[in-house]
């Protein structure tokens, strides 16, 4: 009877993480896409808009990895996140027609980005180291409210 409650605790506490972190990803982008949306027409600086959306947008990379890989550590998951993070701000050193064309449109500003930036990195390992946080604190509150197998 132990084995199984427990199996079914463990698989209460998998769910419960998936929804949590699907829950913050989910806010995470739409901070972002109103950061980027309304940030200057509320007045916001240039800086804190670009970095604060890319900062955001790492912390989304962080989630994103935390549901695809949940079973790891967050600490590997930040390291994934990180790979990541860098590769893609790399990838903006490759200049083809369709991909600046790409580039170019809204999807792929926001997915892409436009020109590399070594401050983007930065801000993403910011927004990771963040994105840690709050998943740890979010674990911490919401597995105390799950209900205990007898």
């Amino acid at each position: 009877m132990s084995t199984v409650s427990n199996r079914l605790t463990r698989e209460r506490t998998f769910g419960t993480t998936l929804i949590v972190r699907a829950c913050l990803c989910l806010a995470i982008i739409a901070s972002g896409l109103a950061l980027r949306g309304l940030g200057l027409g509320l007045g916001l600086p240039l800086a804190l808009v670009k970095y604060g959306g890319s900062m955001l947008w790492g912390t989304m990379v962080f989630f994103l990895v935390a549901i695809a890989a949940s079973r790891r550590s967050r600490n590997s998951i930040a390291l994934i996140s990180a790979a990541i993070a860098v590769c893609l701000e790399l990838f903006r050193l490759v200049h083809a027609p369709w991909l600046d064309a790409f580039r170019l449109t809204t999807a792929g500003a926001l997915l892409l980005g436009r020109v590399f930036s070594p401050w983007n990195m930065l801000a993403y390992a910011v927004g990771i180291g963040l994105g840690v946080l709050l998943d740890r604190f979010a674990m911490s509150v919401f597995t105390k409210f799950e209900p205990k197998a007898q």
